[in-house]
């Protein structure tokens, strides 16, 4: 079997297509902001509501790495434009909780579901053994991307 290896300086295709799929996430979601009135930081806290739910704002910072004074700033931001609400936590009467708007979340997802369901098409053309190795590249370049991060393993 031939070595699939390129050279000094050389990068594999599948190296320049994984960078073209980053960079086209970037434009996405870049996309998606616009159409929902807000820059990228803010779309960021809005991906975490939709996907976990409400959240505090301690929390928001915390997964955004930002100050909480900076997290106050996109809630209120969100908040302004009708994205979330601020409610009462229900544990913590001192606390509260930012609570995505359920229309802002079928914004969202009317733009997301198509591309997940699209990828998740893509791997019907590949057998079992194929969409495993699929698979297990994809985890070995999650790992690799881990590496890079200050806190293996917090993404």
């Amino acid at each position: 079997m031939q070595d699939k290896r390129t050279g000094p300086g050389e990068v594999r295709e599948a190296s320049m297509l994984l960078r073209q799929v980053l960079d086209l996430t970037v434009q996405l979601e870049s996309d998606i902001g616009s159409e929902l009135d807000v820059n990228r930081r803010d779309f960021e806290a809005m991906q975490q509501l939709v996907m976990s739910g409400p959240l505090s704002p301690t929390e928001i910072a915390r997964r955004l790495d930002v100050t909480t004074a900076a997290a106050t700033v996109i809630v209120d931001r969100l908040v302004a434009v009708g994205h979330v609400s601020r409610q009462p936590h229900p544990r913590d009467r001192r606390g509260v909780l930012v609570v995505p708007a359920p229309a802002s979340i079928d914004r969202a997802m009317a733009r997301i579901l198509p591309l997940i369901a699209g990828v998740d098409r893509a791997l019907d053309g590949f057998d079992d053994d194929q969409q495993a190795a699929i698979t297990e590249y994809l985890r070995c370049v999650v790992g690799v991307y881990q590496e890079q991060l200050p806190n293996p393993g917090a993404a």
